[in-house]
């Protein structure tokens, strides 16, 4: 029965695109009519390139039908991405050599003056002789302007479809859109791919993908972000389309630092995500580089997404702390990806984080993701919605791969009982790590705690730290302080236990 469905199943060919292909679940199902339709510029053109050449690599042959462009036109646009044309076929709807007669030298934006059916006439005998397996017709606009009227234009399209029936041919119909759904021609096509050009009120200009439809298959749904660069466009899924059944390790991670592993309760858990929250300076980035130093020393590689500190900066904190992090980069056990704040698109980051993700070359796995910070994130998409539910659904990812998640959150504030957050993003963590400045002794000091944690016992205790050329300290429990997250402790015993100015508590 399992034998039947499948041999049942139909055909799909590649566009071209890799990524396309997945959110197509496949690509494009075989022998089927499609419109791609869009505004002036959004990649039309360069993805029924693709789509042509695509066919070419496999041996395949290809009509690209202009009635829009002229060839030289379309040279131009494939040696832009250092493709050749010289194995696709191209048919130009008026050849200007074909007579020296001024009379008959028409343009194609005056419908009066050329017949329609004389024009598909002359495609569909090219057809004929060629027996191509993929086709373009670029553009529709044209077509429309010929037809003088819709209901000849729907008749002349029904007839392009049928004639293609049984001819074991796939095509691509481009089309402008204005902004307003044409049902007819819609309807008509056995799918839809929306290409849409948006401006952000900062940063470059956006464009997206969207499947409308896609008859007899499944695809992925929803608004892909994509970008039209050297080699064609650069599509990003708004998620994965893979799945995976095999169980998530949750073994424990540790930090490098043996009293920061006793406050967690002996680390973090594998596959899940910890929010390191806090004021500006405390600390919390230097807590998530020691644990990447620490899965480094294990021979485990670490990603670093930095929205907000530079390259040069990173690497003078990193050697004020001890940290070997030149080495571990050089060795591509540590990966850092700085990021430019309003250049980035929600998908675009979220395929960042997946590829990088991967094995590498040597067979070694991610085992720390760190995203610093999350306010980077939202203040470099401002014009986006629902950040934090796309990056809600990118920690799931990554929990799924084993992979612990370090999300470091700065705070509004510096000190006392007022200090804002960002965003609610504590329920996105699995755990909390709590950060504080306070005052004592005339001096600003540390102070950190973990206030959640879901997948196992932690400390309950407020401890100082600091940092140092040692690393990260962290001294015993501050018992004999009270009002410590408010900033202004009291001091409620008989002696002090602070670290004293040589890294030793008293």
């Amino acid at each position: 029965m399992d034998d039947m469905t499948t041999q049942n199943l139909p055909t799909k060919i590649s566009t071209g695109n890799p990524p396309l292909d997945d959110i197509l679940h496949g690509g494009l199902t075989a022998d089927r009519l499609y419109l791609v339709e869009g505004m002036p510029g959004t990649g039309k053109t360069t993805l029924a390139l693709q789509f042509l050449l695509e066919g070419a690599r496999k041996g395949e042959t290809g009509l690209y039908v202009t009635l829009s462009e002229t060839k030289q036109e379309l040279e131009g646009v494939a040696a832009s991405h250092g493709w050749s044309l010289d194995n696709i076929d191209i048919y130009e709807l008026i050849d200007t050599k074909a007579t020296e007669d001024s009379r008959l030298q028409y343009t194609m934006f005056e419908p009066s003056e050329i017949e329609l059916s004389t024009t598909v006439d002359g495609v569909l005998e090219r057809v004929k002789e060629l027996q191509p397996t993929r086709v373009v017709f670029d553009s529709l606009s044209e077509m429309r302007l010929l037809s003088q009227g819709s209901l000849r234009y729907r008749r002349q399209i029904l007839a392009l479809k049928q004639f293609f029936v049984g001819r074991g041919c796939t095509v691509l119909l481009l089309d402008d859109y204005s902004g307003l759904d044409d049902q007819h021609l819609q309807s008509i096509a056995h799918g839809v791919i929306r290409l849409e050009h948006l401006l952000s009120d900062y940063g470059g200009e956006r464009r997206r993908l969207r499947i409308l439809k896609h008859r007899g298959s499944s695809f992925l749904g929803g608004a892909h972000d994509l970008r039209i660069v050297r080699g064609g466009l650069k599509v990003f899924p708004r998620e994965t389309c893979d799945q995976l059944t095999k169980a998530t390790d949750t073994h424990l991670i540790d930090s490098g630092n043996a009293e920061f592993d006793e406050l967690l309760g002996g680390g973090l858990n594998a596959g899940t995500s910890a929010l390191l929250l806090g004021p500006a300076g405390v600390g919390k980035s230097s807590m998530a580089l020691q644990f990447a130093v620490a899965a480094a020393e294990r021979n485990e590689r670490a990603v670093l997404f930095q929205f907000e500190e530079s390259m040069q900066s990173l690497f003078v904190r990193a050697e004020g702390l001890g940290f070997a992090l030149q080495q571990h980069v050089d060795d591509g056990l540590i990966q850092i990806v700085n990021l430019v704040p309003g250049e980035i698109t929600p998908s675009e980051f979220a395929c960042l984080v997946r590829d990088s993700v991967q094995l590498d070359d040597q067979g070694r796995r991610v085992g720390i993701v760190a995203i610093d910070s999350i306010n980077g994130y939202l203040n470099s998409m401002p014009h986006e919605k629902f950040l934090i539910i796309q990056m809600h659904e990118l920690l799931q990812y990554l929990g799924k791969r084993g992979i612990l998640t370090l999300v470091v959150v700065a705070q509004h504030g510096m000190l006392g009982q007022a200090m804002g957050t960002p965003v609610d993003a504590s329920y996105l963590a699995d755990s909390v790590v709590l950060f504080r400045y306070f005052e004592a002794q005339g001096e600003i000091r540390q102070a950190i705690s973990v206030i959640k944690k879901r997948t196992g016992r932690h400390e309950r205790t407020i401890r100082e730290f600091k940092l140092s050329h040692h690393g990260v300290e962290i001294g015993p429990p501050l018992r004999m302080f009270r009002g410590i997250l408010t900033g202004v402790p009291e001091f409620d015993g008989e002696k002090d236990s602070l670290i004293d100015r040589e890294g030793h508590s008293s």
